[in-house]
């Protein structure tokens, strides 16, 4: 981040052969879903493991769930995927005939997690002496050579969807014709009219002062951006859109009402304060009904980061620790993700 009086390389436009974003600076994301179906395929359908006489094979991929993005934000490149995977496999034990099968979950492959860390649950479709051996084997010997078949799909997703995300400046020689990238899109890479309706547009109902106990959350987040960038992110409607991966309605004005996440979340804003302070009343869809919290967004720049404090009263106390974690999951790590105002995945 340059000093307050320095100019800054990230606001220079510069020109570019082909006119299209300018110092790589705009978002631009690439949809990796389809890709990566084929190659999770790919890399597990007939996938043996095999070591002391004993081998198994994946026999089917029985459910590939999630998706896969990979973006371009001022330079950066940041990998976003979210899978859920039952692998189906067949085993036997030296010197037998019979075959043993069984499954292998995959539940939570994600940037977020470390390969190493990615759980992978071992079953068998019917217990006995012969399919508990090779239950433990999988454990044992399998569970390491398949992370090592998910490191595989992650390394080559990084290298196939780099290609023409980083265009050139105008003094590079290199001739690169952009990829079709999209600049806004859904997780599943549906492009959204920004000026369509979203796809819940519920009324909000004003508090009602439900006798139910509640707790207050406050929490600290630091983001690698300016102050107004932080700002634009949660209240601009194109914005929102890309880091909550679906259509929003969103009113930023007092008074003004918002819908997000399919209508799981809703409220209207109370204060607005350009990047220093958002204030909303804030619900959840599951919480009793017309009861709402108070949210307050607290947005300060620093010297090399801008830092924001949440605090939200009015929790159901039933629902502190899940609210918690959506914040963090669904809000902070999807803007750092989306934006690249966290950690880069290079």
């Amino acid at each position: 981040m340059a000093k307050w009086g320095e100019g800054d390389p990230r606001w220079i436009v510069e020109e570019r052969p082909d006119a299209t974003n300018v110092n790589n600076w705009h978002w631009t994301e690439k949809n990796a879903t389809p890709w990566s179906k084929d190659r999770l395929k790919t890399l597990f359908n007939g996938f043996q493991v095999a070591a002391n006489n004993i081998e198994c094979t994946i026999t089917e991929i029985e459910k590939i769930e999630g998706e896969a993005t990979a973006n371009n934000r001022k330079g950066k490149l940041i990998f976003f995927y979210e899978w859920n995977l039952v692998l189906k496999w067949s085993g036997f034990l030296p010197g037998s005939k019979d075959a043993h099968t069984g499954k292998v979950t995959i539940p939570n492959l994600s940037e977020e997690n470390d390969l190493d860390d990615i759980e992978l649950t071992i079953t068998i479709d019917e217990s006995n002496d012969d399919s508990e051996k090779l239950k433990l084997f999988m454990y044992n010997t399998g569970r390491g050579v398949i992370r090592e078949q998910l490191g595989k799909y992650v390394k080559e997703l990084k290298e196939e969807y780099s290609k023409g995300l980083i265009l050139p400046k105008k003094d590079s020689e290199q001739k690169i014709k952009p990829d079709s990238v999209t600049t806004i899109t859904s997780g599943f890479n549906r492009k959204i009219d920004i000026d369509s309706e979203p796809i819940v547009n519920s009324q909000v109902a004003q508090p009602i002062g439900c006798k139910i106990d509640v707790k207050t959350l406050k929490l600290k987040v630091d983001f690698q951006c300016r102050a107004n960038e932080l700002y634009d992110a949660l209240t601009k409607v194109e914005l929102v859109q890309a880091f909550t991966r679906g259509p929003v309605k969103l009113e930023p004005t007092k008074g003004g009402e918002f819908v997000l996440f399919g209508g799981n979340v809703h409220g209207k804003f109370e204060e607005l304060v350009p990047n220093t302070r958002i204030a909303q009343l804030w619900r959840l869809k599951q919480w009793p009904a017309g009861h709402f919290s108070k949210v307050v967004l607290d947005i300060e720049e620093k010297d090399d980061h801008t830092e924001l404090r949440l605090t939200q009263s009015g929790v159901p106390t039933s629902e502190a620790s899940t609210t918690q974690n959506n914040w963090e999951r669904y809000y902070w790590n999807s803007i750092k993700q989306t934006f690249g105002f966290g950690s880069f995945l290079v």
